[in-house]
């Protein structure tokens, strides 16, 4: 019985690790073609197409959004050494500050933990798996097929950016078709937790941080600034 259950954790071990590696090898290959493609400067193409106003817009909203200071740390999140973290707020007028200061404060680690869970969600899906890695084969067998810059499909010519574009394509609809029930599974299970996280969590301590502004460069002050040394003159009259 214990060498049945071995051999059954062995072979689910091996299931897991060929799992991941086929899913290891269809991004890298999927990123290479993306590259190769010549799509990325197409994008760019048409970004820098776009009025300068329109640029700088959402440039600033990307750099606002995505800004790396916005991912609050686990101490944060989770409001360790604090002395009430979590707790039921009862004022319907406060619960309603809270919701809202939550998903400001919090927008990022929310973004984070759907992320983790609809990848965690893939993991115990294998025909998700097994798809992405067949997805994958079929990415490098474009890649070789047009490894000179073309290749020919019953007299007509496609090139390697034709190709790649129309495997792109196909690609959306094989991963939408595979991953629409992980995904709906792991967006209802990330809205609950984070939900009950942005209802529960008193982060009111850190409200004050949203106002910090960054002070930079140096302060050099003369000993006999005007302002430093403003004493109130004395009339003798």
């Amino acid at each position: 019985m214990a060498l049945t259950d071995d051999t059954t954790s062995t072979s689910s071990g091996n299931a897991a690790v060929g799992a991941l590696t086929a899913l290891t090898s269809a991004s890298s290959t999927i990123k290479n073609a993306w590259e190769n493609s010549g799509a990325k400067d197409v994008l760019a193409n048409a970004q820098s197409n776009l009025p300068q106003g329109t640029q700088d817009t959402l440039s600033i909203a990307k750099q606002k959004v995505f800004n790396r200071q916005n991912l609050r740390s686990p101490s944060i999140f989770f409001g360790i050494g604090e002395e009430a973290p979590f707790y039921i707020e009862k004022v319907p007028s406060l619960v309603t500050e809270r919701l809202r200061h939550n998903l400001s404060f919090f927008y990022l680690n929310y973004a984070a933990v759907t992320a983790l869970l609809f990848c965690l969600t893939l993991l115990i899906s294998p025909s998700a798996i097994i798809g992405i890695g067949l997805l994958g084969f079929a990415w490098m067998g474009i890649i070789r097929a047009t490894s000179e810059g073309s290749m020919h499909v019953k007299g007509i010519t496609i090139t390697q950016k034709q190709a790649s574009i129309g495997m792109g394509g196909i690609s959306v609809l094989v991963l939408i078709w595979l991953l629409s029930h992980i995904f709906w599974m792991a967006l209802a299970t990330s809205g609950f937790l984070c939900g009950v996280h942005c209802l529960l969590r008193d982060a009111s301590m850190h409200k004050d941080e949203e106002d910090k502004v960054v002070m930079q460069g140096d302060l050099s002050l003369d000993e006999e600034a005007t302002f430093l040394n403003n004493e109130p003159e004395i009339s003798l009259a």
